[in-house]
């Protein structure tokens, strides 16, 4: 198993962020930013993707629990729609932050894309999932309260089996859409190249 970095600096508030849900047709767009102990260690905790959904649940309320503090948001379709998904993700972490109890004095940010905003020096960091605790912990809460958030929608919409492929280009979900048409919960700015004869 991946171990993974406890901090960047060592005495410094910093702050993981992630997202989920960059590349479903469906759904928002979730973003956590978490602040762990300097000490928190968990055998299980790792990059969200490749952990068991079992895993990724059981861990969620001991992160919540033992956080200094977390934040979980979204943005949903209309405005990905608007500002694409890049910038929608970028947004959704930036909120996130914003409602932390605890002011980070440093971003470790998943990825390589990020917007300076309130004054908040910060790192990006490729595969930060699988790299620092804190971004870990991040990705675990935006994966399982998006995972929620669209198996709740299933139960009204469900046809488009998004209780099971989250939202994301599976065959089943693109028949569903070529067969039922767009949700007002799918993102109408981006979609495979197998819809284009259907939406045009």
């Amino acid at each position: 198993m991946n171990e993974l970095k406890p901090y960047m600096v060592a005495g410094r508030i910093e702050a993981g962020c992630d997202e989920a849900g960059r590349g479903p047709l469906a759904g928002p767009v979730f973003a956590s930013a978490v602040i762990l102990p300097e000490d928190f260690h968990h055998p299980l905790l790792n990059d969200s993707k490749k952990m068991t959904a079992k895993a990724r649940e059981s861990l969620r309320p001991l992160i919540q629990e033992q956080a200094l503090s977390w934040a979980v948001v979204s943005v949903s379709p209309e405005e990905i729609d608007r500002i694409n998904i890049l910038n929608a993700s970028i947004l959704a972490m930036q909120r996130a932050v914003r409602q932390l109890k605890l002011r980070p004095g440093h971003l470790l940010v998943d990825g390589n894309r990020f917007k300076p905003f309130d004054g908040f020096s910060f790192t990006t960091v490729v595969h930060g999932d699988a790299t620092y605790a804190s971004i870990a912990a991040a990705s675990v809460l935006a994966k399982t309260y998006r995972d929620d958030y669209m198996r709740t929608l299933a139960l009204e919409y469900p046809q488009y089996g998004w209780d099971k492929n989250m939202g994301y280009p599976t065959k089943e979900h693109i028949e569903a859409i070529r067969r039922y048409g767009m949700s007002i919960h799918h993102r109408k700015s981006f979609h495979p190249k197998e819809l284009e004869p259907v939406l045009f």
